[in-house]
């Protein structure tokens, strides 16, 4: 279904109707693996984690929401593929953390479980760990072109609208992008994450603010890029509890000029 939300031009632009990746019910149209431990020191937790446990469905505050518990590594990943998309998930930090407030919404995943460190699909990560949400990270021999300028005192990359755009992936200036700022709301309060992919161009938005915009996105391979335009969704388990109160998706047919 579509439905007008602006006229431009008095022409009316039409954008399709939300839909929901979690049901509000339970993790039915979902796929979980457990993967490596924390650290040595959370071997034991390892152990005796599962699929149950670390993925599950909590009541809070009236509603049904998605906890993951944190205490291995672990992905929540969605059985569909996606593109060309707006993606707007609701999530919030729980109080329980074993050893950082660690995950990451990972986009345009592909392949095995297990590939990268043990544990995920190959992907492109939105950050979600506190204090960085927001920043890139590419996976395995994922790639992309951003907008940035190094701090030369960090030694990190930033992404900086109007900077000089440049290469990132293991074969450039690295896997790491950092966020333009920090829009995080504090610790115990919901963050709205909107994730815009289309084509091969992926925006990051953290509570209405744009921190951080990628381009040409694609895989590494024998000295080529190839283009990186869908693939599934997952959701880290990586060291604290989590909770997800909502994850909805709609398909574009464009960026919107507001991001």
């Amino acid at each position: 279904m579509v439905t007008c939300i602006t006229m431009v031009n008095n022409s009316c632009q039409q954008e399709e109707e939300w839909r929901k990746i979690f049901n509000g019910e339970n993790l039915d149209n979902w796929e979980m693996n457990l993967g490596t431990s924390l650290g040595s020191n959370f071997d034991s937790l390892a152990a005796q984690a599962t699929v149950d446990k670390v993925f599950s469905i909590a009541e809070k505050e009236g509603e049904k929401i998605i906890r993951i518990s944190g205490e291995i590594n672990g992905s929540l990943a969605t059985k569909e593929t996606f593109s060309n998309y707006h993606l707007r998930m609701v999530f919030k930090w729980g109080e329980t953390v074993f050893s950082s407030r660690n995950s990451g919404l990972l986009y345009h995943s592909f392949g095995d479980f297990g590939v990268t460190h043990g544990t995920w699909m190959t992907n492109i990560e939105f950050q979600l760990k506190h204090e960085n949400i927001g920043d890139t990270y590419l996976m395995v021999n994922t790639c992309c072109e951003t907008a940035a300028r190094k701090d030369e005192e960090k030694d990190m990359f930033f992404y900086t609208p109007g900077a000089e755009i440049m290469a990132f992936g293991e074969h450039a200036n690295g896997k790491s992008i950092k966020k333009s700022q920090n829009a995080e709301n504090p610790l115990g309060e919901w963050n709205t994450l909107d994730l815009f992919c289309f084509g091969t161009k992926a925006v990051h938005v953290v509570n209405g603010v744009t921190v951080m915009v990628n381009n040409n996105t694609g895989v590494f391979e024998n000295g080529v890029v190839k283009p990186l335009s869908e693939g599934k969704i997952q959701l880290q388990s990586e060291g604290a509890e989590l909770y997800i109160k909502s994850m909805d998706i709609r398909n574009i047919k464009s960026l919107p000029e507001s991001i």
